[in-house]
């Protein structure tokens, strides 16, 4: 049986902590955190968004089934303090970390050529519609029945990195 570092840990050795810790910082993200920090809600976040997750109660299940490897990476905490951390720390450090991530991303793919010789960058534009329940969004009101929001992404087309990601409600 192989006992080396998982995949997940092995891609976590990549990510800039530093930075990590000074979007945590800007926005007192351990603020009256006892423990359960920011970066154990991220790594929880990352993995569910990596095995397809989609509820709390599916990444406590998908965390639970491997216990003894995840807690040679750090995780901690169960579904009550990851809905917890969700609801109350502010979700600017997650997109602050996320443009650090995108910075990161571009300079690996600066080099990379396109199908097409262009001198500056080529960009695709991308607008989706994510829908909402009503009841739980009645904020998102899209139609008399429906909740949703939009969300705008620019790609650039040296690699499949979103440069900029921006989305409102009706």
């Amino acid at each position: 049986m192989h006992t080396g570092p998982t995949v997940f840990k092995q891609l976590l050795q990549h990510l800039p902590r530093y930075e990590f810790n000074l979007c945590v910082q800007r926005y007192r993200g351990e603020y009256r955190a006892k423990s359960f920090s920011t970066f154990d809600q991220f790594l929880c976040l990352a993995y569910a968004q990596m095995a397809g997750r989609e509820s709390l109660r599916d990444i406590e299940t998908c965390l639970n089934s491997h216990r003894e490897k995840l807690y040679h990476i750090g995780f901690r905490g169960d579904r009550t303090t990851l809905a917890d951390a969700n609801e109350r720390r502010d979700w600017r450090i997650f997109q602050d970390f996320g443009h650090v991530l995108i910075g990161l991303a571009q300079r690996l793919y600066q080099s990379d050529s396109i199908a097409v010789e262009l001198t500056q960058p080529l960009y695709a534009f991308d607008s989706t519609t994510i829908d909402l329940c009503l009841s739980l969004f009645p904020w998102a009101e899209f139609r008399k029945t429906k909740a949703a929001v939009k969300m705008h992404t620019l790609i650039d087309l040296r690699g499949p990195i979103p440069t900029w990601i921006a989305n409102y409600h009706w």
